[in-house]
């Protein structure tokens, strides 16, 4: 749990600049947030030791999809632990049931209100906390 004065760590995962950018801005005055452009970029950033407290994590990406990029966060021992949630354009059954069976933390729609999409956030953080 950070500090009572240090803000949590977010760790946007999109290939869509507008999307980072638009999504860091709600998100920047409660957060410290890093950005990813790609899977690629954001293992990178893990490997380095970054250790976020909730990663949002899109899934259409060229190269490495969100489904895989989940898949190899979760291989990394020291992140098991952090929840993952899906930020995504994608809206069918499908897709939030395999979500769900995987692990997700959430699947949010990108389409989301602010204060919904806010409110979402803190859940996840605040469930992941109080385990």
């Amino acid at each position: 749990m950070p500090d009572v004065n240090e803000k949590r760590k977010l760790l946007l995962v999109d290939d869509d600049e507008i999307h980072l950018a638009i999504t860091g801005n709600m998100l920047k005055g409660e957060y410290e947030i890093i950005t990813a452009k790609s899977g690629k970029e954001a293992l990178g950033h893990l490997l380095k030791g970054v250790v976020p407290d909730l990663i949002l994590l899109d899934i259409i990406m060229p190269n490495m999809d969100g489904w895989e990029t989940y898949n190899r966060i979760r291989g990394i021992s020291l992140l098991r632990d952090v929840p993952i949630a899906f930020l995504t354009s994608l809206d069918g059954k499908d897709e939030v049931q395999q979500a769900h069976e995987m692990g997700a933390a959430d699947f949010i729609p990108k389409s989301c209100q602010k204060e919904e999409f806010l409110t979402r956030v803190d859940t996840i953080i605040t469930n992941y906390e109080e385990k």
